[in-house]
């Protein structure tokens, strides 16, 4: 084949990571094609100053790089799952989801082993509603300060003195090079993690066919299940990137388990509940998993 496919991605270090990765797995499928890297830059890349929750939610990261599909300067994007939003616009489809890295939050810092080993009144790094209120539930002591930027500039600035922790995603870390920065995979029953977290989609224009069978060898069934899920009970909730929702499940056999988290970062209240079905029924349990959410407030809660 001498088509080239061209692969929209933002310029982070992660992103590019990202994009190599999928392109590494191309060519070790397709060894005849060629692929190139269209680097852009994203609106969520530019606007630094303030929190996600204020300008617009994590589909910032992704909407230049549809545009730039439409357009025909690229064939397909390359997305951290946790950044693409429940609604995907017309004219596009999720084409894969590959196999999922640690999906937990990592707790960084140069001088504290733990969330627990804070001190009183200990500032900590995170722009997260999702952190946020799961963080002020077990330490309501510690100060929490935004933090945005790349996973490079994000470790200069806890380097800098500028905060005694930060909260960050293993999977970036690990991805980057910079796993022995982890000083603690904070546990599940501490800070849930967000829908998707950990994995890595491709997102193609809807029903090109040619496109779907060239990255079908990239999916990984557990992955595809287990976010379909998280993902089915983050659209029942309309949840965005400003509301505190955290979603996880696990695989069993051909049990899935997903828990399912709703926060107020303003009054603290935070609703969780988990589900259990075969594998088969992922997405549907994932929007039973939201209507008991939404059964005890949730809602409510989300407009607050």
């Amino acid at each position: 084949m001498n088509k080239t496919l061209k692969i929209a991605t933002r310029k982070s270090p992660l992103a590019l990571w990202q994009a190599e990765h999928v392109k590494a797995r191309l060519e070790a499928h397709h060894p005849s094609l060629n692929i190139e890297l269209v680097k852009m830059t994203t609106q969520g890349d530019q606007i630094l100053h303030s929190p996600l929750s204020k300008i617009g939610g994590k589909g910032l990261f992704i909407k230049e790089l549809e545009q730039g599909m439409l357009a025909g300067e690229a064939d397909i994007a390359v997305h951290s799952m946790k950044d693409v939003p429940y609604e995907i616009p017309p004219g596009f489809e999720l084409g894969a989801i590959l196999k999922r890295e640690n999906p937990f939050d990592a707790f960084v810092s140069n001088h504290f082993d733990s969330i627990n080993d804070l001190p009183q009144g200990a500032t900590v790094g995170t722009c997260s509603m999702r952190r946020i209120v799961q963080l002020k539930a077990i330490r309501p002591d510690i100060e929490i300060l935004d933090l945005r930027g790349n996973v490079n500039t994000r470790l200069k600035k806890l380097d800098d003195g500028e905060y005694d922790a930060i909260i960050l995603a293993c999977a970036g870390l690990i991805r980057l090079g910079f796993e022995d920065r982890i000083k603690q995979q904070i546990p599940e029953d501490q800070s849930l993690p967000a829908v998707g977290q950990g994995a890595v989609g491709i997102e193609i224009r809807e029903n090109d066919t040619e496109i779907l069978d060239l990255i079908a060898p990239l999916i990984d069934i557990e992955t595809t299940y287990r976010v379909s899920a998280e993902r089915a009970m983050n659209a029942r909730l309309e949840g965005g990137c400003s509301s505190p929702v955290a979603g996880f499940s696990t695989i069993d056999n051909d049990q899935i388990t997903i828990t399912g988290l709703v926060g107020n970062v303003d009054s603290g209240v935070i609703l969780k509940r988990q589900v259990f079905g075969n594998v088969a029924e992922s997405e549907a349990l994932g929007v039973e998993l939201a209507n008991e959410l939404i059964s005890l407030g949730a809602r409510d809660i989300l407009k607050g």
